[in-house]
Order: C-alpha cells, then structure tokens, then sequence
C-alpha cells in the first residue's frame, strides 16, 4: 500500500458529501487495510500510511455503528 493511494480513498471519503453512513464505511475500511498493510508488511512506510490515514478524522461526518 502506497502513501498516495491511501491519499486517493481519503479523497473518496471526502466526496461522499452528505453520505455520511457510505464515508463512515469506507473510513473504517481504509483504517482496517492500512493496519492488515502495515502486519504483512506491504506498506511503503507505515508510520506515513498510518498518518495519512488518520486524516479521515479530521473530516467533518456523522459516525456511529448500529
């Protein structure tokens, strides 16, 4: 997993817009390949992975889990 495609799915995230139930999904599925990424070690760097990832906190949207 590359920096720049993690930095592609946050730009997906981003563009649900008012989905906020479709850009909680796939944050939390970005969340869980990153941390499968960094185990097997396919991560070109992982605390930069881990970083860019996390910026999906910063993301204005409803979360919760039913």
């Amino acid at each position: 997993m590359t920096i720049d495609e993690i930095k592609e799915r946050v730009e997906r995230i981003k563009a649900c817009g008012g989905d906020y139930e479709a850009a909680h999904e796939h944050e939390d599925a970005l969340h869980k390949d990153v941390l499968r990424a960094i185990r097997d070690g396919e991560c070109e760097a992982p605390q930069a992975c881990a970083a860019e990832a996390l910026k999906t906190l910063e993301l204005d949207f409803i979360r919760y889990c039913a």
